[in-house]
């Protein structure tokens, strides 16, 4: 037969089965729409959070880092004297500078507008001008550049611009320069002020001050790569004995002035400051853009920059570190989100192999019939391939265009592959599955009860196969974990899907167990509805594993999913307290030992929201010995002085370990021993006996009473607590607010209306660790799997009840011929989906808590959570099993399963028995 006989005779088929049965073509492309929205919408928003990730971390490094600053000195002096000037102008830096930024590797590119270019000092010079500041009686020592477009980057408050007058060379000797205000504010410049600069030559070089600037993006590389430009600094002398300061600038030169600087001994060098453009790069770049700034340091690309700008340039920068931070969080991220991933694409698998397997069911008849007519295999599959893949190859390309959509910027293979794999998997796996079904003559009415069934070898030596990979992958997960820094294993990402797959083997094999001790005690009741549903429910055959598999592994992807979002809330909660101590504090920490006035403490207590108040006097680095005694090398730690009480509220309320309170209770007398409470570290040193320690008001003398491992107040391992009754200089200089409803704008207008007081919220130090894009985003992608888990559980548990409904349906019909009454009949379907939907529900909440359990001392939060976390750091992230998210989706499927099951015979009792028992029907 010829193809165009072929495609004639497949055309009607195809034709006919859609407008046969248009609603289970239909369901099927949505469900094959969705799947395959998420398998391509996964990749794709994996590659925009990592790309947006990276372009966040270059563009808000510090420019000191980020920039790539190309330098090199001056021509030789053996050169003429016309081409060493002609080197530092104005219009041969722009030329290099252009051909630097055109030169550059990819994906190396430019910022424009933040780039800049020019001449400055390498060496300052002193300035000896009598009326220039002079801290501990030393000169200044100053800084001339001549940037490039100043102009653009700055605002003129006060004098005008600096000009250069006619060519200037090295014998010019004056020229204008601006200084910023910040500069000319600690240095006494003013529009008129000129400064004197020593040259080779002899001849001084004047510097007169025509302008003050103000900078228009004082954080951008254009003021910050060298902060002189911006602002003077105190540098310490590092050649005297004692610390000796002075202050160190920078003058801003006028344009095209850079000549006259040869002759000074300021050692001129030309700059070139490229900021790197981060709009355009992708994760994927990243071991490119490495290379490419490795390069540029010390390989061939740094021989073209030498020959663009000179033998002994050099090029300086801190990118590769910033992406080496990047690629260290991105590798501790890439493994848990991969197990979501493994997680919600198993479940999906199966739901649709459900999907295929229910089609199949729904048209066992009609196949068989073909086949017992002499229909072939490979025709009847060619067959039901054609008009599977009318339906189901639009609904993909569908799903992978609105993930297109939806998600921006990204690669394009993943989403196709992904979306690809969805359509082959439904098109392969449905007329594969049905063909094979029918590949030999199959007798009517065969059982294959679940009681009565007795697995095979081959099936035996599969589980234990599963049993042996799933052992396998959770041992190399507790051994290895997830933040090893190399790239996601596989194996180790899929552990909690071989532990569910196990689960459900087990529980499959075990179903038969309760339902023979069950059904023989309600045999000999009188009823006969709680016999028929135990008798149904041991007959659903090998149909009922593919349900409880698809059930148990999104039950336990669910699970882990919301444990890992508790884990991460968890973290952060734990960090922000560790942090601050309570839920607000307020101190003068930053400005020295800083006593907190009564009033303060009088009228935060007052305050709307706050519950409590602990007044402490924290006095770091205390020495642990008397004041005769304290040496360079003595031992010190954190001295606490509390009220007893309040600070044992402080630690109840915030999850501390007890205080005891009746052990701080000091005496009043002086020479009395203060009972104290050590760290571990402190209790060591100190030992049992009475010790004399220094503190700010003086010796005391304290015995250690008690040991705690950390306290709230401060996160040192090394800490004193004592009653502060007992300390010489007791006045507090902490503020421990507890109560969540404290407005932090109120505590900060009381702080700083009783002084230099600063405020920390707990609230606002949870948010700050929540500050990289590839953070929330791979936050998001975990609260999709468990939206997807739950809904595909759900999904499972529809089809599993949909694939026995015209069965009972049929049941209900000669049973209400026996007599069954409606209500009965609505008894009998919902004892009968029970069993199944216990088993899956109550599994799920063991599978998902053991899994939690066995994986959890492999799995660090730690980068998902904290902002900079790292393994083994004090603000680590471990799993931990979330109540809600294992409860709440066991629970639907219980509820579900009920509401089809009442659905079912309320539908089964509006039709009468005539249309469900006709003649020769053997069902």
């Amino acid at each position: 037969m010829t193809a165009d006989k072929i495609s004639a005779a497949c055309a009607p088929w195809v034709r006919t089965r859609l407008r046969t049965a248009p609603g289970i073509s239909a369901a099927l492309a949505v469900l094959v729409f969705l799947t395959a929205f998420l398998a391509a919408a996964f990749p794709r928003s994996v590659d925009a959070y990592e790309a947006k990730a990276l372009r966040h971390d270059v563009s808000t490094a510090s420019p000191g880092q980020s920039v790539l600053e190309v330098t090199t000195p001056p021509p030789s002096l053996a050169d003429p004297r016309p081409a060493r000037e002609q080197a530092l102008r104005e219009e041969t830096l722009a030329a290099i500078d252009r051909a630097l930024v055109k030169g550059l590797p990819a994906p190396v590119r430019a910022d424009l507008p933040l780039s800049s270019y020019g001449v400055h000092t390498a060496k300052p010079i002193v300035a000896d001008e009598e009326w220039l500041p002079r801290p501990n009686a030393m000169p200044p020592q100053l800084h001339y550049a001549v940037p490039s477009a100043l102009g653009d980057h700055s605002r003129l408050t006060a004098g005008r611009w600096p000009v250069s007058r006619g060519e200037v060379t090295t014998g010019t000797r004056e020229v204008e320069a601006a200084v910023t205000e910040e500069t000319a504010a600690e240095l006494k410049m003013k529009p008129g002020s000129t400064i004197t600069v020593p040259t080779q030559g002899g001849k001084a070089l004047t510097v007169r001050v025509t302008g003050l600037v103000t900078p228009l993006h004082p954080k951008s590389g254009y003021w910050s790569v060298d902060p002189l430009y911006r602002a003077p600094s105190l540098v310490a002398d590092p050649g005297s004995p004692t610390p000796v300061f002075y202050w160190t600038a920078t003058l801003l030169l006028a344009p095209d002035t850079g000549p006259a600087l040869l002759d000074t001994s300021g050692e001129p060098e030309l700059y070139w400051r490229i900021a790197p453009d981060p709009s355009g790069l992708t994760a994927n770049e990243v071991p490119r853009l490495r290379d490419a700034v490795a390069s540029l340091e010390n390989g061939p690309e740094l021989l073209k920059l030498r020959a663009l700008a000179g033998p002994n340039t050099t090029l300086t920068t801190d990118l590769d570190a910033i992406l080496d931070a990047y690629t260290s969080m991105r590798a501790a991220i890439s493994p848990v989100v991969t197990v979501a991933a493994v997680g919600i694409g198993a479940v999906a698998a199966v739901v649709l192999l459900m999907t295929g397997g229910l089609i199949g069911a729904r048209r066992h008849g009609e196949l068989a019939l073909l086949r017992s007519r002499g229909g072939s295999l490979r025709g009847i599959g060619g067959r039901l391939l054609a008009e599977t893949a009318v339906s189901v190859l639009p609904a993909a390309a569908l799903g992978l265009l609105l993930a297109v959509l939806v998600i921006g910027e990204a690669r394009w293979w993943p989403p196709v592959v992904g979306a690809a794999s969805v359509a082959v998997l439904v098109c392969v796996a449905l007329p594969l599955r049905t063909t094979l079904y029918h590949r030999r003559p199959l007798l009517h009415g065969a059982r294959e009860d679940v009681v009565n069934a007795k697995p095979s070898r081959r099936r035996t030596v599969a589980e234990l196969t599963l049993l042996v990979l799933a052992i396998g992958a959770v041992a190399a997960l507790r051994r290895r974990g997830t933040a090893t820094g190399s790239d996601a294993d596989l194996l180790v990402s899929s552990a909690p899907v071989l532990v569910g797959l196990i689960a459900a083997l087990v529980l499959v094999r075990l179903y038969p167990l309760p339902l023979r001790l069950a059904a023989r005690p309600v045999a000999r009741l009188r009823g006969a509805v709680g016999f028929l549903s135990l008798a149904r429910a041991g007959r659903t055959g090998a149909s009922g594993t593919l349900p409880l598999l698809a059930l148990l592994i999104a039950l336990t992807t669910a699970a882990f999913g919301g444990s890992v979002l508790a884990g991460v809330a968890d973290a952060r909660d734990a960090a922000a307290l560790r942090a601050v101590g309570a839920d607000a504090r307020i101190s003068g920490e930053n400005v020295g030992l800083t006593a907190v006035p009564d009033s303060l403490v009088r009228s935060v207590r007052a305050m709307d929201g706050v519950e409590d108040v602990a007044a402490v006097r924290i006095e770091y680095s205390v020495p642990l010995a008397a004041d005769l005694d304290v040496r360079g090398d003595t031992e010190r730690a954190t001295l606490l002085g509390v009220e007893p009480g309040s600070y044992a509220r402080l630690a109840r309320e915030t999850g501390q370990p007890a205080l005891p309170v009746g052990l701080l209770k000091a005496g009043r007398g002086q020479d009395e021993v203060l009972p104290a409470i050590a760290s571990p570290e402190v209790a060591k040193l100190l030992g049992d006996e009475p010790h004399t320690i220094r503190s700010e008001g003086g010796d005391i003398t304290v015995r250690v009473a008690a040991v705690r491992p950390r306290t709230s107040a401060v996160t040192d391992s090394g800490f004193l607590i004592v009653d502060s009754a007992g300390l010489p200089a007791r006045q507090p200089t902490t503020l421990m607010v507890t109560g969540p409803g404290a407005d932090g704008e109120e505590l900060r207008a009381a702080a700083q209306g009783a002084g230099q007081f600063t405020v920390r919220l707990r609230s606002e130090e949870r948010e700050a660790f929540v500050d990289t894009p590839m953070q929330s985003g791979a936050e998001r992608i975990y609260g999709a799997a468990v939206a997807a888990g739950a809904g595909y559980a759900l999904l499972a548990v529809l089809l599993s009840l949909l694939q026995t409904a015209p069965e009972r349906r049929t049941l209900l019909a000669r049973l209400r011929t026996m007599g069954l009454t409606t209500r009965q009949g609505r008894r009998l379907l919902a004892f009968e989906a029970m069993p199944q939907a216990l088993l899956a529900a109550f599994g799920g909440l063991l599978v998902g808590w053991t899994t939690i359990e066995l994986l959890a001392p492999g799995v660090d939060l730690a980068a998902l959570a904290l902002a900079g976390g790292e393994s083994g750091s004090p603000n680590t992230a471990s799993l931990r099993a979330d109540l809600w998210s294992l409860a709440v989706p066991a629970l639907g499927v219980v509820v579900l399963a009920a509401a089809v099951a009442g659905v079912q015979a309320w539908w089964a009792s509006r039709r009468g028995s005539i249309k469900e028992l006709r003649a020769g029907d053997t069902r």
